[in-house]
């Protein structure tokens, strides 16, 4: 669909839904009886100016009137005073008052949440954050859309504790404090230890992560291990994004946005009741962007955005105890992208004739551009990278005793249609790199949490978790023409055998069924007022069966045993199953311990497991023979000490510290190697890994006119023990293959990184309407980090910093309108380094995005409002 065509139909849709509402909501207000009468002002308490638009309802009866330009009413009604009234607007604090004389002046307070009122649902119940013994981050769906945070890469910038990095939604990682997935190109056999869920659903793959935000309400970032409150062991900690339920009462919430690089978003929702106990909410998101890269081979831009989402909520409450929410959501993203730029080149100890440049003069060829930072690439290969993803859920809390028992049925797909030109040339190196895959996942949950008995509450869970994944239906890796002169290892002239790895490729086809079974809990019991211990046990059993194909095919068809033996040494045939299971039990205890109203202090000791993984990208060889034992790679061990404060030093701020320590044994890793028949790199375990770290953050509110956010991250991040892993590019074609590389830093962890923002509020008027003025900026920063398995002296990125901002008008009647832009400073920068397959000593850079900016029109409406 054309990016006009997608605009005009977004905001005809959204547009014609908020003015059904209006018009419904017109239809439904009733006439009053017309007897007594009040009048009345309602102004801002802080600035003493008439509010227009204010809702003024009498209590229990559905009459209402609203303020006038002056901010004046009078109601006509049967009843006698005083009055009870209900007074709203969108932006204050909703009061309920009695009026015993007419006129009066009514005050209400610009809203501005006490911090410490912050609700969460980090321990599978609602509480407020500061009593919540985990480190979590809370970002409100209004914050993420005023920052222009559509999917999770661009939340990063907002919680400086999480690393994610992407080459496209299949090779993505997300981390917390640099754990979680492995770093560089993504293997489909192995499991996140980042946990990710919508509205309690666990999604497996971290394609999740492209998910487009849908009508969010928050989400909140949890540091650290949590298996004995989430379903799905989550070794480094997970993100629990919930959406905005269905209302009673109708709503419709309409933006649009237009800003450069052709950059267009359309957004709408809309909410109310379908029958007396049954709710919907409906939301819609379509987002395009011109491409950011210049392919001169074909004269056209990629890397474009080309987005669509919708979610459906049905929600149903047939008693008060009884709440069950239906949910359906399907995204869709096909970029004409991804490629990437030649960032550099080093020069490896191969002789001097199988040096890059060396190998490119020899086909006389020349890369068109001297940086990548122009923005222009070479790649005579369609890139493409087709991502959909959708499922279906349904969820039951069912009100028992002092707690809840809540159901979680949930069915995801997951479809990827990738091509990709590996060698980042215009030249025919690596022709064909298309990964199609296909997953489903099914999972059941089933947890009870409250009160046990006065003294002791907790939670108590049995989860379910099944995957199918597999190609889709083949994989496959080709390559060119060019191709020999970039293999070529020996002045023999048998290299130079015409079509000899011409379309010479593999076609893999695999599956692997994964089955996870878990039952855990978590108790909380009131020792003192003060002191509160809470024990963890988790029971898991992972299985996983997995059958993988990979056979040859193309280039000259030859009984030469020396020809057969050049082009062995390019791809393999290999075949391997494997059906292994494992249990295990894990744990944490915790102490928590209020030492007044505004100090609240923890201390956690835990113990978990991230299950075996399964290498599908491709298995190395060793003298001819392919490794079968690292088929299997082994399950990770996770230690984690950690120790908390969090502190409200006045109402309106908080100030929280915490210091932990994270010790793996087995670490899970993707390392990369020289053979072109393990281009996506292959997993590995590295004996001991240690990540230990200090943490601080803060929010104030001064007044109703300024808020500050601000968090500062220090990680130390190291292989303590990884004696036989890969050698970095620099040292590929020396004596070894494989190098003791303990003591080196892990990849895509920056030892420092922090953030900083602030909005700035002012009450005013914009034709007419009452509101305030904002002014709003974040700033990121992070030092530099490595971006290899094996540490590298040229792939690493520098440390930069990055300044995003706002300047608008909210208005009290619903209507927002704002100019933004993000990285206003246009800074130049990487989000990740590659090495191209083959290790001949060229490396890619994903290049960031450059100055953006644009102009955001908002309308919320609420019936009453």
């Amino acid at each position: 669909m054309k990016k006009n065509a997608i605009f005009r139909i977004s905001v005809i849709f959204s547009l014609l839904l908020a003015a059904s509402y209006q018009t419904y909501a017109q239809v439904e207000n009733p006439k009053p009886i017309i007897n007594a009468s009040l009048t009345g002002t309602v102004v801002d308490a802080v600035t003493k100016e008439p509010l227009q638009g204010v809702t003024v309802q009498l209590e229990a009866v559905t009459h209402q009137v609203k303020t006038d330009s002056k901010g004046v009413f009078q109601f006509v009604t049967g009843q006698k005073l005083p009055f009870s009234l209900i007074v709203s607007i969108v932006g204050y604090q909703t009061r309920r008052i009695v009026v015993d004389q007419s006129p009066t002046v009514i005050e209400l307070t610009p809203r501005l949440e006490a911090l410490d009122q912050v609700v969460v649902t980090a321990r599978r119940r609602k509480e407020q954050l500061q009593d919540v013994p985990i480190p979590v981050s809370i970002i409100r769906g209004a914050a993420l859309e005023d920052a222009g945070a559509f999917n999770v890469n661009r939340l990063k910038e907002l919680v400086p504790t999480v690393q994610l990095y992407s080459s496209n939604a299949r090779n993505t990682t997300l981390n917390i404090r640099g754990l979680g997935s492995t770093y560089g190109l993504t293997n489909d056999g192995i499991d996140p230890g980042v946990g990710f869920y919508l509205d309690g659903v666990y999604i497996a793959r971290p394609a999740a992560t492209w998910l487009d935000f849908i009508d969010i309400d928050q989400i909140e970032v949890l540091r650290g291990p949590q298996g004995t409150l989430f379903g799905k062991n989550t070794t480094a900690g997970a993100f629990n994004i919930t959406s905005r339920l269905p209302q009673f009462t109708p709503e419709a919430n309409v933006e649009v946005s237009y800003g450069n690089q052709g950059f267009i978003q359309a957004k709408t929702s809309i909410s109310g009741p379908l029958a007396k106990n049954l709710a919907a909410r409906a939301s819609f998101s379509g987002t395009q962007r011109d491409g950011n890269l210049f392919n001169v081979h074909t004269n056209r831009k990629i890397n474009d955005i080309n987005n669509l989402g919708f979610r459906g909520q049905l929600l149903f409450t047939p008693t008060e105890n009884i709440k069950l929410v239906l949910s359906g959501d399907v995204s869709s993203q096909k970029p004409d992208g991804y490629g990437w730029a030649v960032a550099g080149v080093v020069n490896t100890q191969r002789a001097d004739y199988r040096q890059f440049d060396a190998i490119i003069k020899d086909l006389g060829y020349e890369l068109p551009y001297k940086s990548a930072f122009e923005r222009k690439i070479d790649l005579d290969t369609q890139s493409k990278a087709d991502n959909k993803l959708g499922g279906v859920a349904l969820n039951a809390d069912v009100k028992i005793g002092g707690g809840t028992l809540t159901s979680t049925s949930a069915w995801r797909k997951w479809t990827w249609v990738p091509l990709n030109d590996r060698d980042y040339l215009g030249l025919p190196v690596y022709t064909v790199s298309a990964g199609n895959s296909v997953h489903n996942q099914w999972s059941q949950e089933f947890r009870y949490s409250g009160k046990i008995s006065e003294k002791v509450s907790g939670v108590v869970g049995l989860f379910g978790l099944w995957q199918d994944l597999g190609t889709d239906p083949v994989h496959t890796e080709e390559t060119g023409s060019a191709f020999w002169r970039f293999q070529k290892s020996s002045t023999s002239a048998l290299w130079e055998t015409p079509g000899l790895f011409d379309n010479f490729g593999i076609k893999t086809v695999y599956g692997i069924k994964s089955t996870s079974l878990a039952a855990y809990t978590q108790i909380d019991w009131e020792v003192t007022s003060k002191l509160h211990i809470l024990p963890g046990l988790r029971y898991n059993y992972d299985k996983k069966k997995a059958n993988y194909d990979r056979q040859t095919y193309g280039g000259l068809q030859t009984s030469d045993p020396a020809l057969l033996a050049l082009k062995n040494g390019v791809y393999t045939n290999q075949t391997f199953d494997i059906n292994a299971d494992a249990d295990n039990f894990s744990g944490q205890l915790s102490a928590k311990y209020r030492f007044n109203p505004k100090i609240n202090a923890y201390a956690t000791y835990s113990i978990s497991y991230k299950p075996i993984g399964i290498n599908v990208g491709g298995l190395p060889t060793a003298n001819g023979a392919v490794l079968l034992d690292l088929a299997e790679v082994k399950p990770e061990a996770v230690r984690h000490k950690e120790l908390g404060v969090k502190t409200n030093p006045t109402r309106n701020s908080i100030l929280n510290l915490s210091v932990y320590q994270t010790d793996i044994k087995d670490y899970q890793t993707q390392v990369q190697t020289p053979e072109p028949g393990v281009n996506r790199g292959y997993l590995a375990n590295a004996e001991k890994v240690r990540v230990k770290g200090v943490e601080l953050d803060g929010n104030i509110n001064i007044g109703h006119f300024l808020r500050l956010n601000a968090a500062l991250a220090y990680t130390d991040a190291k292989y303590v023990k990884f004696t036989n892993a890969p050698v970095p590019l620099e040292e590929v074609g020396g004596p070894q293959a494989f190098k003791d590389i303990s003591g080196g830093v892990l990849p895509g962890v920056s030892k420092w990184s922090w953030s900083l923002g602030g909005e700035v509020n002012q009450s005013g008027k914009l034709i007419g309407i009452n509101g305030s003025y904002f002014l709003g900026a974040d700033l990121f920063h992070r030092s530099k980090f490595s971006s290899s398995s094996s540490p590298s002296q040229y792939l690493n990125i520098d440390a930069y910093t990055l300044l995003n901002a706002r300047l608008g008008f909210r208005g009290s009647n619903g209507v927002s309108v704002f100019v933004w832009s993000r990285n206003l400073t246009n800074k130049d920068y990487y989000e990740q380094l590659l090495a191209a397959p083959g290790s001949y000593g060229q490396y890619a850079g994903v290049v960031a995005d450059p100055r953006t900016y644009g102009v955001t029109l908002r309308y919320n409406w609420k019936q009453g409002n």
